[in-house]
């Protein structure tokens, strides 16, 4: 598996998958190619038909139209058999593949720069025997393969997190494009404040997630954890935890390497990209990340921290990735709010368990992957079913 710093990217919304891997495919062949001056760039599948809503032409135009002539080509009904976020820059083929990584798939060019493997192990039930027999924590078994420099990485996620939530929660107005929504996260956070405590708890995470995923929506810089998409989950649950229990950074890294664990698994054996898998593999990793942490926070063993973050994936299995108008608004936003409340329940949940459980994470794992592939394509992020369909300006008038 890859380093954490492959997990948690800090970006500019509104798609991992559709701005942030493609403007990075066009800045390396630009890199690649620094006298090429006409550019023709086709863009297929799931990333052709929801790519005008998640301005994947505008990240695109904006790298290589500094350098000359750009001409974008839209093909939502071909599907490359690699993946179905597939791009072709003159003759270069490369993926999106989630979370703003790239792929060239089975014919690699050695255009995309190496990314080592940093982990030996890939399998959440191999790292927790190995946790068990050494007496450690999972963050301990990060530290013993990425390199000493990974906390301070963390330490400059978290702190882009903290400024994702205080910024959403204080940003007004609309949001960009035609659905015309409006930011909920201020007024969900003044509301909380005026409720008794153990309702108060869960306004805030509600305004924080939101915060969070308006700022993502609006093109503001978030954290992907595991994706753009789901960026609102994590900084809501430790944003939350951090403030109403006076957790030390220390403690918020040593969560946010677990979670990156839970998220590298999943990155690793299946897939994090809403076009492969729909959105269970987004805001659905997304809570098992943050459930995770959550329960490394309050000092949960290996096995219960592996059956929050089962909990976390399992109770999301099937949901689907159907952004209204190709915009990651409807449902996405409140899908994070709703699941960054959820992770808290998985904690809770695991906390009360001895940790024993039926139903493994990597078990889990597995059968999202086949439900995703089992998913028609219409409900993986070409706006073509389910919410996108009847919930779109058209379909209303």
């Amino acid at each position: 598996m890859k380093s954490l710093r492959e997990i948690y990217r800090i970006g500019k919304g509104p798609s991992s998958s559709h701005t942030m891997g493609p403007q990075k495919a066009a800045q390396i062949y630009l890199n690649a190619h620094p006298a090429v001056t006409d550019f023709h760039v086709t863009l297929y599948g799931s990333l052709a038909a929801t790519g005008r809503g998640h301005m994947t032409d505008v990240a695109i135009e904006e790298v290589l139209g500094r350098a000359g002539h750009v001409e974008i080509e839209w093909k939502p009904d071909v599907f490359l058999p690699f993946h179905p976020n597939g791009l072709k820059i003159n003759d270069w083929v490369v993926y999106s593949v989630g979370g703003g990584a790239l792929s060239e798939g089975d014919h690699p060019t050695g255009l995309l720069p190496a990314s080592p493997e940093v982990y030996d192990l890939h399998y959440l039930a191999d790292i927790k025997n190995w946790c068990e027999d050494h007496g450690c924590a999972y963050w301990e078994y990060v530290k013993r393969c990425e390199q000493p420099d990974i906390w301070d990485y963390l330490l400059t996620v978290w702190h882009a997190m903290q400024e994702s939530v205080e910024r959403g929660v204080n940003h007004e107005g609309r949001l960009p494009g035609p659905l015309n929504l409006q930011r909920k996260a201020p007024t969900y956070f003044v509301k909380a404040k005026g409720y008794k405590p153990n309702l108060q708890t869960r306004g805030l995470v509600y305004a924080y997630a939101l915060a969070v995923s308006e700022e993502n929506a609006s093109g503001g810089t978030i954290v992907t954890a595991p994706t753009c998409g789901s960026c609102g989950v994590m900084p809501a649950v430790l944003y939350h935890l951090a403030k109403g229990h006076g957790f030390s950074d220390e403690k918020m890294l040593h969560a946010l390497a677990t979670a990156g664990l839970i998220g590298n698994i999943v990155k690793e054996n299946a897939s994090i990209s809403g076009a492969d898998v729909g959105c269970q593999g987004e805001v659905g990793v997304a809570c098992a990340m943050a459930s995770a942490a959550a329960c490394q926070l309050f000092g949960g063993s290996p096995s219960q921290i592996e059956y929050a973050a089962e909990m976390g994936l399992e109770h999301h299995l099937g949901m689907t990735c159907d952004p209204v108008c190709g915009l990651v608004q409807i449902p996405c936003i409140e899908r994070n709010a709703f699941a960054a409340t959820r992770a808290l329940d998985c904690n809770l949940y695991a906390s009360f368990s001895d940790g024993k459980h039926r139903v493994s994470f990597d078990r889990v794992v597995e059968v999202m992957k086949q439900t995703g592939h089992d998913l028609p394509s219409l409900y993986k992020e070409t706006g073509e079913g389910g919410l996108a369909k009847v919930a779109s300006p058209e379909a209303n008038n």
